[in-house]
């Protein structure tokens, strides 16, 4: 693990004079790690370090670190050897923020549904081809879960968003992968909203998951998607007139 105090000098951080300066320190520890100055692992230096290298206080530091720390692109480590360590955020963390910016927000089950068809929809050509026998094996495993979830009466959306999810590992690009992840949460609130009126929900669509995983495992682009534009669209036909989802 490296110390990016002590590798790149006092000539990384530039001095900052202008109103909310916690933001611009913010910034420039973005961009320096978007130009692969810090990486992963790095350790910032101390805070009084930073202090004198910024040219401002300690609490505007603070909440620069804060603020890092939030969006998941610092770990604040404590003891001997702690310190604030450059990180990556986590798909998790993603979805959580994208699921609590649609809680708080206007936006309706309709428009993340629609979002979804967008997304889910767009990718399939690349599931359809690059889909391995590990894959569909894994998708028919998750099938086979949530058939035995409905016969235990056990059946929750979580079972079904998770499926979404990994119909999009099968793409094998990590930036859809990292996309679909993080709309798992915004895509979990409204499945529970759209089984609110449609209790059986869960069924029908496990039916409609297993004829999916049948279109890509014949390398069938053209069925994936009449399949998963059925499966939307009686979706989005249930959550057409719903305000604004709730957590």
């Amino acid at each position: 693990m490296s110390d990016a105090a002590a590798d790149t000098g006092a000539d990384l951080f530039k001095r900052v004079s202008v109103d909310r300066v916690s933001q611009v320190i913010v910034d420039q520890i973005k961009l320096l790690v978007r130009e692969g100055k810090l990486s992963n692992g790095d350790r910032l230096p101390s805070e009084r370090d930073l202090c004198q290298r910024f040219g401002v206080s300690r609490v505007t530091v603070r909440e620069a670190l804060r603020v890092l720390e939030a969006s998941g692109l610092i770990e604040i480590r404590v003891g001997a050897r702690g310190g604030a360590f450059v990180s990556s955020p986590t798909r998790e963390r993603l979805g959580q923020g994208l699921a609590d910016l649609i809680t708080l927000s206007s936006l309706t089950p309709a428009h993340i549904t629609e979002a979804r068809s967008v997304i889910e929809i767009g990718i399939l050509p690349f599931v359809v081809e690059r889909a391995t026998g590990d894959d569909i094996a894994s998708l028919r495993r998750m099938i086979e879960e949530g058939q035995e979830a409905l016969d235990r009466n056990a059946y929750t959306m979580n079972i079904s968003a998770a499926f979404h999810v990994g119909v999009s590992v099968c793409a094998h690009n990590p930036a859809i992968e990292t996309l679909v992840q993080s709309f798992h949460g915004p895509m979990l609130l409204s499945l529970r909203q759209a089984q609110l009126v449609a209790p059986a929900m869960g069924r029908r669509g496990t039916d409609e998951h297993a004829a999916l995983v049948d279109a890509i495992e014949a390398r069938d682009t053209e069925a994936a998607i009449a399949v998963m534009t059925t499966h939307l669209d009686r979706t989005a036909g249930l959550v057409r007139d719903m305000p604004p989802a709730a957590p």
